[in-house]
């Protein structure tokens, strides 16, 4: 279905490094990055222009108009958040969306990895001291930063710094300017090693998906779309919440299978029973 086909990297983050070498090797495709696509007119980490959509319909809508403006009918692109874990206060998390469209079989599969590995951070920066402090936490120089008055200000940004001359240049540029500075992580792609790891977790989830056929159409993309918890307690038998099972589903001809113990465990370990440890 894909073997031989062109598949256009919608990216101008130098995404293409981690997608296509996966893809040509994973699905046969022929992969190419248009020349002068610009992604960030969906919106900019740092907030120059908003991202107004969700990030599936961000990352959809950037194949989409890839695909309008270089004449392809498949695609992939990929969309990345950064925030507070839904689940561990205080610990940064990055999401990425990868998101494969194929207009000629009129498929569309999607891949999500939740991640803790980012150095996603931003700091007020009062001192020399506490610039190096700051720069070292966050991986740098092998992780790019910016820097700009204030957190929401967008007066001046200086984005892609990967030296320390050139950071601290900046940096008392900005004070002597302004009287203040504002140094952030840099979370575009080809800045940011730990991003591009989760985005190769997440296209390696995206080709397993695409090459996981549904078992009564062979459409492919038949993935996970539910989670049944209830895995019992092995001191008390109770139901915790724990996986019990997977829930497949085809988006074509709606078959669906249930995957029975998918972490290769009948019963939990009491530690995660309400009940067993309140």
């Amino acid at each position: 279905m894909f073997s031989g086909r062109n598949l256009l990297i919608a990216t101008k983050h130098e995404k293409e490094k981690i997608i296509a070498p996966l893809s040509e090797g994973g699905l046969g495709v022929k992969c190419f990055v248009p020349e002068n696509f610009d992604t960030d007119v969906l919106g900019t980490f740092t907030g120059e222009v908003e991202r107004k959509d969700d990030p599936v319909t961000t990352a959809r809508n950037k194949c989409l108009l890839a695909m309008q403006q270089y004449d392809c009918d498949m695609a992939v692109a990929s969309e990345g958040s950064f925030g507070m874990h839904p689940f561990m206060l205080f610990i940064y998390a990055d999401e990425e969306i990868v998101l494969f469209i194929d207009k000629k079989n009129d498929l569309e599969i999607i891949s999500k990895v939740l991640s803790t590995e980012t150095n996603f951070n931003g700091e007020e920066i009062k001192s020399e001291e506490q610039l190096k402090d700051f720069a070292k936490r966050v991986k740098f120089p092998t992780h790019g930063l910016i820097v700009r008055k204030a957190k929401n200000d967008f007066t001046e940004i200086i984005k892609g710094i990967t030296d320390w001359e050139n950071l601290k240049t900046t940096y008392y540029h900005f004070l002597e300017k302004y009287g203040a500075a504002f140094v952030e992580t840099d979370m575009r792609a080809m800045y940011n090693p730990s991003r591009m790891k989760v985005i190769e977790k997440a296209t390696q989830k995206l080709i397993a998906k695409i090459n996981s056929c549904c078992p009564q159409c062979h459409t492919p993309g038949f993935g996970i779309t539910d989670r049944k918890e209830g895995l019992p307690c092995s001191l008390c038998g109770f139901k915790t919440r724990s996986t019990l099972s997977y829930i497949y589903t085809c988006q074509k001809c709606s078959y669906t299978k249930e995957e029975m113990y998918p972490n290769n465990k009948k019963v939990e370990d009491p530690m995660y029973c309400d009940i067993c440890n309140p």
